[in-house]
Protein backbone atom coordinates (compact mmCIF):
# COMPACT_ATOMS: atom_id res chain seq x y z
CA UNK A 1 0.00 0.00 0.00
CA UNK A 2 2.84 2.38 0.91
CA UNK A 3 4.60 1.81 -2.41
CA UNK A 4 0.71 2.40 -4.41
CA UNK A 5 0.66 5.70 -2.28
CA UNK A 6 4.19 6.97 -3.74
CA UNK A 7 3.73 5.85 -6.91
CA UNK A 8 0.15 7.78 -7.44
CA UNK A 9 2.18 11.05 -5.87
CA UNK A 10 4.68 10.68 -8.35
CA UNK A 11 2.51 10.34 -10.82
CA UNK A 12 0.19 13.21 -9.58
CA UNK A 13 3.83 15.16 -9.23
CA UNK A 14 5.11 14.22 -13.18
CA UNK A 15 1.41 15.44 -14.46
CA UNK A 16 1.15 18.63 -12.57
CA UNK A 17 4.37 19.33 -14.10
CA UNK A 18 4.14 18.48 -17.72
CA UNK A 19 0.95 20.48 -17.57
CA UNK A 20 3.50 23.47 -16.43
CA UNK A 21 5.95 22.58 -18.83
CA UNK A 22 3.79 22.66 -22.29
CA UNK A 23 2.75 26.02 -21.57
CA UNK A 24 6.29 27.62 -22.27
CA UNK A 25 7.20 27.68 -25.97
CA UNK A 26 11.07 27.64 -27.07
CA UNK A 27 12.37 28.54 -30.54
CA UNK A 28 16.04 29.66 -31.54
CA UNK A 29 17.95 30.48 -34.73
CA UNK A 30 20.78 32.29 -36.34
CA UNK A 31 20.97 35.44 -38.53
CA UNK A 32 23.96 37.17 -40.31
CA UNK A 33 24.51 39.66 -42.80
CA UNK A 34 27.25 41.23 -44.30
CA UNK A 35 28.71 43.35 -47.36
CA UNK A 36 27.39 40.77 -49.80
CA UNK A 37 23.77 40.32 -48.33
CA UNK A 38 21.29 42.75 -50.76
CA UNK A 39 20.37 46.06 -49.41
CA UNK A 40 23.48 45.63 -47.04
CA UNK A 41 24.48 49.29 -46.30
CA UNK A 42 26.43 48.92 -42.67
CA UNK A 43 29.72 49.14 -44.35
CA UNK A 44 29.44 52.13 -46.58
CA UNK A 45 28.71 55.97 -45.88
CA UNK A 46 28.39 57.75 -42.47
CA UNK A 47 25.83 58.76 -40.37
CA UNK A 48 23.21 56.58 -39.39
CA UNK A 49 22.45 53.55 -40.99
CA UNK A 50 20.23 50.22 -40.23
CA UNK A 51 19.64 47.10 -42.02
CA UNK A 52 16.41 44.62 -40.94
CA UNK A 53 16.16 40.87 -40.93
CA UNK A 54 13.03 39.17 -40.60
CA UNK A 55 12.78 35.96 -39.01
CA UNK A 56 9.72 33.86 -39.41
CA UNK A 57 9.01 30.97 -36.78
CA UNK A 58 8.93 27.98 -38.12
CA UNK A 59 5.59 27.16 -35.78
CA UNK A 60 3.69 30.19 -34.52
CA UNK A 61 3.41 31.00 -30.69
CA UNK A 62 0.20 30.53 -28.93
CA UNK A 63 0.97 34.13 -27.97
CA UNK A 64 3.39 36.82 -28.44
CA UNK A 65 6.79 35.67 -27.84
CA UNK A 66 9.69 37.41 -25.85
CA UNK A 67 12.61 37.26 -28.25
CA UNK A 68 16.63 37.77 -27.06
CA UNK A 69 19.26 38.23 -29.29
CA UNK A 70 23.08 37.48 -28.97
CA UNK A 71 26.21 39.26 -31.24
CA UNK A 72 28.56 36.01 -32.18
CA UNK A 73 30.21 38.08 -34.44
CA UNK A 74 31.00 41.28 -35.69
CA UNK A 75 33.42 42.10 -38.31
CA UNK A 76 34.32 46.21 -38.34
CA UNK A 77 36.74 48.75 -39.72
CA UNK A 78 39.57 49.03 -37.61
CA UNK A 79 40.10 53.02 -37.79
CA UNK A 80 37.11 54.23 -36.07
CA UNK A 81 35.06 53.46 -33.37
CA UNK A 82 32.28 50.07 -33.28
CA UNK A 83 29.01 51.77 -32.58
CA UNK A 84 26.02 49.61 -33.16
CA UNK A 85 22.80 48.45 -31.91
CA UNK A 86 20.59 44.95 -32.37
CA UNK A 87 16.89 44.96 -31.31
CA UNK A 88 13.92 42.88 -32.20
CA UNK A 89 11.08 45.12 -33.43
CA UNK A 90 7.86 43.93 -34.59
CA UNK A 91 7.51 40.46 -32.59
CA UNK A 92 4.40 39.14 -33.49
CA UNK A 93 2.76 35.32 -32.84
CA UNK A 94 4.25 34.20 -36.16
CA UNK A 95 7.53 36.96 -36.60
CA UNK A 96 9.57 39.16 -35.44
CA UNK A 97 12.54 41.79 -37.71
CA UNK A 98 16.17 42.10 -36.14
CA UNK A 99 17.13 45.69 -36.96
CA UNK A 100 21.23 46.23 -37.20
CA UNK A 101 21.54 50.19 -36.87
CA UNK A 102 25.20 52.03 -36.65
CA UNK A 103 26.10 55.59 -37.20
CA UNK A 104 28.76 57.93 -37.52
CA UNK A 105 32.09 56.77 -39.13
CA UNK A 106 31.61 53.05 -38.22
CA UNK A 107 31.63 50.24 -40.72
CA UNK A 108 30.28 46.93 -39.95
CA UNK A 109 31.66 44.58 -42.76
CA UNK A 110 29.87 41.76 -41.32
CA UNK A 111 27.59 40.60 -38.55
CA UNK A 112 26.09 37.29 -37.05
CA UNK A 113 24.65 36.15 -34.06
CA UNK A 114 21.40 34.09 -32.37
CA UNK A 115 18.10 34.53 -31.20
CA UNK A 116 15.68 32.86 -28.41
CA UNK A 117 12.31 33.35 -28.51
CA UNK A 118 9.84 32.21 -25.50
CA UNK A 119 6.81 32.49 -24.14
CA UNK A 120 6.65 32.36 -19.84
Amino acid sequence: MKKVSILFFALILLTGSSVLFAQIQILSGKFSANSSTPQYTLDKNSGERSFSIEVNFDKPFDKKPKVVLSITMIDVDTKTNVRYNVEAISISRDNFTIKITTWSETKIYGIAGSWIAHTE
